[in-house]
């Protein structure tokens, strides 16, 4: 006798559904209007525009970025230990050395050579500006070695810091004409402090570099709060916070781990919840307190490199309108009208350091204990 196979109707039934799937999509609503047509080569253009538009603004932000950068790492050196070299303060490239996204417009948007390294920013004050560097001029040599046309900016960096705080006779061209400019380097923090295009008002310290997102730059209104930014990243780094956070968050796990083995053992398997509750936990843990003590040795690192902080506190009520929930939610962050006081009476307390001749010198231990103890009554918002 034949039978039908087994999944016979199921095919069927998928079909089916398949068929009247498509007779719905193609029976979906659509616009009704009559649009304009719109010529390829003027859509062309104006995204070419706009790409142009974009590498330019991208660069003018990397260039105030760097320049207010190259103060905080030159006026806290001590505090970077051995993270800290010597630099001359300017940021070239090739075409072919910039990130591939930044490539195809770079020439026409900045002017930048395909085989000269092109200088981009100097910071001012810096030892290429005392130089007499420029951006826009051509770095053809470093001591009679010529500058490659690939991976420039690690080949200066690499360059200036074997050289140490050595004079280095740079070969410029400039409009056609080459001179010879003698760059005495200073010795400042060394950790990468980069710009990412992104809305988002943020930045963050890794293991390998300080990354400030394009949104911060916005809500900075003065070099001052941008200054504040780029201390407390750099305070992070400095006081080892990640390594902190990492070591509360292995001892978070180990102890959900043996709360884990304690269950099993009784007959009552966790499948490691514990474990992983209190690794999150951990991480978690005296997170509040460390963004506290960056804003607070940040504020010094920020006096230090000349900063007036007169008005800074401001960044946090910019923040703030940005995202709401800032004001009232502590997770891993305080709440920003606690960082705007917090701001505020950090700044007088270095304004009277001032006034009495004393080293800006943060008070670690004071504020740590401090923080300890205000984090657990005020900084949870319910």
């Amino acid at each position: 006798m034949h039978r039908p196979p087994v999944f016979s109707g199921w095919r069927v039934r998928v079909r089916f559904n398949f068929l009247i799937a498509c007779y719905l999509l193609c029976a979906a609503c659509g616009p009704i209007s009559k649009l304009p047509p719109l010529p390829s080569d003027e859509v062309e253009a104006e995204r070419r525009k706009q790409q142009i538009d974009q590498v330019r603004d991208y660069f003018v932000q990397v260039s105030r970025l760097h320049n207010v950068a190259f103060r905080i790492r030159v006026a806290n050196r001590d505090d970077c230990k051995d993270w800290a070299w010597a630099q001359i303060g300017l940021d070239a490239g090739t075409v072919a050395s910039l990130p591939r996204k930044y490539r195809s417009f770079s020439h026409e948007a900045l002017s930048v050579s395909w085989t000269q390294a092109t200088v981009l920013s100097v910071a001012d004050g810096s030892p290429a500006a005392t130089a007499g560097i420029k951006s826009g001029d051509h770095l053809l040599t470093f001591n009679n070695e010529p500058v490659p046309g690939s991976q420039t900016a690690g080949w200066i960096g690499g360059f200036v810091r074997d050289n140490g705080e050595q004079p280095i006779r740079i070969l410029v061209r400039r409009d056609g004409v080459d001179e010879i400019h003698t760059v005495n380097p200073v010795k400042a923090c060394a950790i990468p402090i980069e710009l990412v295009a992104d809305a988002a008002a943020n930045a963050l310290t890794s293991d390998e570099r300080i990354v400030v997102q394009s949104g911060v730059l916005r809500l900075a209104r003065t070099d001052a709060q941008l200054a504040f930014v780029v201390a407390h990243e750099l305070a992070h780094a400095n006081l080892g916070h990640l390594h902190k956070q990492r070591a509360n968050e292995v001892l978070g796990w180990a102890g959900g781990a043996a709360i884990d083995t304690a269950l099993l053992a009784a007959g009552l398997p966790s499948r490691g919840a514990f474990a992983r509750e209190l690794q999150r936990v951990g991480q978690r843990a005296f997170s509040v307190g460390f963004e506290r003590e960056a804003d607070y040795v940040g504020a010094y690192y920020a006096a230090r490199a000349g900063y007036d902080l007169t008005g800074t506190e401001e960044f946090w009520r910019a923040l703030a309108m940005e995202n709401p929930d800032n004001i009232r939610i502590a997770t891993t962050h305080p709440i920003t009208p606690v960082r705007f006081v917090q701001m505020q009476k950090v700044a007088a307390e270095i304004a009277e350091k001032r006034r009495s001749g004393l080293p800006l010198t943060p008070e670690l231990k004071t504020i740590q204990a401090e923080t300890e103890s205000s984090d657990s009554r005020s900084d949870n918002p319910h």
